[in-house]
């Protein structure tokens, strides 16, 4: 069903040189929402062209829904979970899917994130499903157009970490699965020939702590040498020349977010030439902060920067929520720079778990701005009722420049379309986000 039409007001200034004069030209952004299913099946949802027509198609949960319009609805593994709900009356109903908010209990789904990729290179996307902290991994072989269930391919039996993704770590142009797994950070890597059968786990550090429900992950050059580094909680790991017989990766310690947070980013927030780390500081509290990166004579240090925290007056906007337990980082506005994507996990541990369990399922972008002043970071709300799940996704399906967001959560399964519209500077200027100190 489709919902109101919620604004994002935003600018984004261009900057030309046209015979020596400066012309700039300012845009308003919108987001209209889509709201595919009100049933809770999963905390992720990706993208992906499922009947290579062309169009970019989304998956969540046991569905995928066939884009632009998103109305036709296809089922890919069986939708046979459900649960009963007592109406005022004492009459029962049946609900299918997992208990979300049309309930009141706390339950999670067996669905936490979903990637799409065309494993067995027959020129058809498939379908990766991360499930459950702990449980399998499995990847369902698209039927190129057949009616039925999707074939599923169990791939690694054990998939640790509240925060892995799927990309490509090693630099091969194959991507991997990023995870813990028995108490090792490391990824997984299938033989390609072969991506149907069990895939191998290659640690990249010696036994810790680390077990299903540790928050944090992602990867990024940290050091520049063009290698992709292994970012977590409590520092980062830096990749070897050679991965041949799954040598220990160097580690330096770093505290980004005790307490874990979500997925976490390398990039050159300040525009120096060096990639710092982006994270949220609490999955299930409060923080949002950029770590810059500090070269000293004994190696990289960093410098915090939360630029969002339990307080409004801990940012300049005011803003403040909690549960960042997913981020994507993507340029939004299309000037070069990449912005954080981020919201509220809505009833991560239910209705009366965690810091504000009940606040507005807020979905917000902050745009990275870098000034004479230093960086910032301005918030942009895109809806206040959908928030995000353990993950949240924004990627240009339209190939207008403009990045579509998709969500899957409690709430539900939500697309969030994204159009702009030139405006005068006045416009502009009243629709700017208005910073208190």
């Amino acid at each position: 069903m489709k919902d109101m039409k919620h604004l994002t007001l935003f600018g984004l200034g261009l900057v030309a040189l046209v015979n020596g004069m400066t012309a700039q030209s300012y845009q308003l952004h919108s987001f209209e929402k889509i709201q595919l299913t009100d049933r809770f099946w999963s905390e992720g949802a990706t993208f992906g062209d499922f009947n290579k027509d062309g169009n970019q198609d989304v998956a969540s949960g046991p569905y995928w829904w066939a884009g632009p319009d998103f109305n036709a609805r296809h089922t890919f593994y069986p939708d046979t979970r459900a649960w009963q709900k007592q109406n005022k009356d004492g009459s029962i109903k049946t609900i299918p899917g997992f208990e979300g908010a049309l309930g009141s209990k706390n339950t999670y789904s067996d669905n936490f994130f979903a990637f799409s990729h065309d494993f067995n290179a027959d020129g058809w996307d498939d379908i990766l499903i991360l499930g459950f902290p702990g449980q399998e991994s499995s990847w369902y072989e698209n039927p190129r157009g057949n009616p039925g269930y999707w074939a599923r391919h169990i791939i690694l039996d054990v998939t640790d970490n509240e925060s892995p993704t799927f990309a490509d770590l090693t630099g091969d142009g194959k991507p991997e699965i990023i995870c813990s797994s028995g108490g090792h950070y490391g990824y997984a890597s299938p033989d390609w020939a072969h991506p149907e059968k069990p895939w191998t786990f290659h640690p990249i550090t010696p036994k810790g702590p680390w077990a299903k429900f540790t928050h944090g992950m992602g990867i990024g050059d940290v050091n520049g040498d063009k290698r992709l580094d292994y970012l977590a909680k409590e520092g980062w790991w830096e990749q070897p020349e050679q991965l041949d017989g799954d040598p220990v990766w160097k580690f330096h310690g770093f505290p980004f977010s005790p307490g874990g947070g979500a997925q976490m980013y390398a990039y050159d927030v300040d525009g120096d030439g060096d990639n710092d780390v982006i994270t949220s500081i609490a999955a299930h509290g409060y923080g949002l902060a950029w770590y810059e990166h500090i070269p000293t004579a004994e190696g990289i240090t960093f410098k915090d920067h939360t630029f969002m925290n339990k307080e409004p007056s801990e940012n300049r906007y005011g803003v403040k929520f909690s549960q960042l337990h997913a981020i994507d980082l993507v340029d939004m506005d299309g000037d070069g720079l990449k912005d954080i994507i981020t919201g509220k996990r809505f009833w991560a541990h239910g209705p009366h778990g965690d810091a504000e369990p009940n606040e507005a399922a807020v979905l917000y972008w902050f745009k990275l701005e870098r000034t004479k002043d230093g960086v910032d970071f301005v918030p942009h709300l895109i809806d206040n009722d959908s928030g995000i799940g353990t993950q949240v996704m924004a990627r240009d399906i339209n190939g207008d420049g403009l990045p579509e967001i998709v969500v899957g959560n409690k709430k539900g399964t939500f697309v969030h379309k994204h159009s702009a519209v030139k405006v005068d500077r006045d416009t502009w200027l009243k629709a700017q986000p208005k910073a208190l100190y």
